[in-house]
């Protein structure tokens, strides 16, 4: 049995078969609608639903412990009856085909005590295409006019130095600055490169922030969205884009809305672990 879901305010329409879940069905169709961990945990695909009733099979997820009753997650939610959903939609400038490409560790550098950065090597025939920042809509939005910042936990560097760098290569010059918080000197594991990017672009700021700092660390200290908060006072007049672990991630979009900065100018990668296959 399918039951029929639509979406608000596009229109847009899809049949959800028997077993699947809402954001399954979305794939399937083609249907850009955003999610991270697909186990109910971080919260992106957060809807509202507006008509219809839904089932989770696993029991009520986690990431809707403190939403409004009329929230659900299209990742793990099954209907139990024709569903309309005010969703948000994303809209991919190329169509990238999901595809799976052998691959052979080319090398392998040491780059901290905990961080190890892979080289691939995909066969002679082979072009993996690719976006910078590439998680779904976690893309610059080229077209806006607001400076950047760009906000970072840990290994949540990865993607922003692919945004950033794809910014610097594309010519834009729109103010951009870069928090990244990290426990102590030693986990800033590409130390250098921030500080080239700062010399070598006018438009480019760079603010390490140590949680747990060493003695002779004379820098910003604390968590890195508390010094977002400290230096920004127009939250909304910028765009942002974040990237770590997911306590980091949340506590920033908590503060974020807490000043009214809408949902189309966050961007974020929470790193939750992902659901297993065939789950």
């Amino acid at each position: 049995m399918s039951f029929k879901v639509t979406l608000l305010p596009s229109g847009r329409e899809f049949s959800v078969e028997s077993g699947e879940t809402v954001l399954d069905a979305a794939i399937r169709e083609g249907i850009g609608l955003p999610y991270g961990c697909r186990s109910g945990r971080c919260g992106t695909c957060t809807a509202i639903l507006a008509q219809g009733e839904v089932e989770y099979p696993d029991g009520p997820p986690e990431a809707l412990e403190h939403e409004p009753e009329d929230r659900c997650l299209p990742c793990v939610a099954h209907p139990h009856s024709d569903l309309v959903l005010e969703a948000r939609e994303v809209e991919s400038l190329e169509q990238i085909e999901v595809r799976v490409l052998p691959a052979r560790v080319q090398g392998i550098d040491h780059l901290a005590h905990d961080v190890v950065r892979l080289w691939l090597k995909l066969p002679d025939t082979q072009r993996l295409q690719f976006r910078a920042g590439q998680y779904i809509d976690f893309v610059l939005d080229e077209a806006s006019p607001r400076p950047m910042l760009f906000i970072g936990g840990g290994t949540g560097l990865a993607p922003l130095k692919s945004q950033i760098e794809h910014a610097f290569h594309k010519g834009i010059e729109r103010p951009m600055t870069l928090y990244w918080g990290v426990r102590s000197q030693r986990d800033l594991y590409l130390p250098d490169l921030p500080e080239q990017w700062a010399r070598e672009h006018a438009n480019f700021r760079y603010v390490p922030v140590l949680s747990e700092p060493d003695a002779d660390w004379t820098g910003r200290t604390g968590f890195v969205h508390e010094a977002v908060l400290a230096d920004i006072d127009d939250l909304a007049a910028h765009d942002f884009y974040m990237a770590g672990p997911p306590v980091m991630v949340k506590a920033a979009l908590d503060a974020l809305h807490s000043a009214s900065v809408p949902d189309a100018q966050i961007h974020y990668d929470s790193f939750e672990y992902a659901a297993a296959k065939g789950k």
